[in-house]
């Protein structure tokens, strides 16, 4: 029987990908649509890691190798004009594990505009809004 306390435990442990370079088409100029650029993309997901910590095997926890691969493939094919609709594919892709009780995500893109370091958005996405 999971408690309120138990709940609250597991919503403490976090997974993170910190800084996962992706190129894509990405910008809702027309030059930026012919054209692939950068993205850094930053994944903090939430999710019971006790069974993981215990059994230290990959089938405990989420891949993070592949959910690399799965972002970066998603990015590549969504073609998005906005990074606010890059971000929210990243969000669905990462909670289409069921283990992942909410996810946090921000997208940040370089060179959008002369003198900026770099425009970001980040979004934070549970499993409730996954499942609507």
């Amino acid at each position: 029987m999971q408690t309120e306390w138990t709940v609250m435990f597991e919503l403490r442990d976090k997974l993170e990908l910190c800084g996962l370079e992706v190129v894509c088409v990405i910008g809702d100029l027309p030059e930026e649509r012919c054209r692939e650029q950068q993205l850094a993309v930053h994944v903090s997901l939430r999710l019971d890691l006790s069974a993981a910590a215990a059994s230290d095997a990959l089938r405990d926890t989420v891949d993070y190798a592949a959910l690399c691969d799965a972002i970066r493939a998603v990015l590549r094919q969504a073609r998005c004009h906005m990074i606010e609709g890059a971000a929210g594919c990243v969000a669905r892709v990462c909670l289409t594990d069921p283990r992942v009780a909410e996810v946090r995500v921000r997208v940040e893109k370089s060179g959008a505009v002369p003198g900026l370091r770099a425009a970001a958005v980040e979004i934070v996405r549970g499993r409730s809004e996954a499942d609507s």
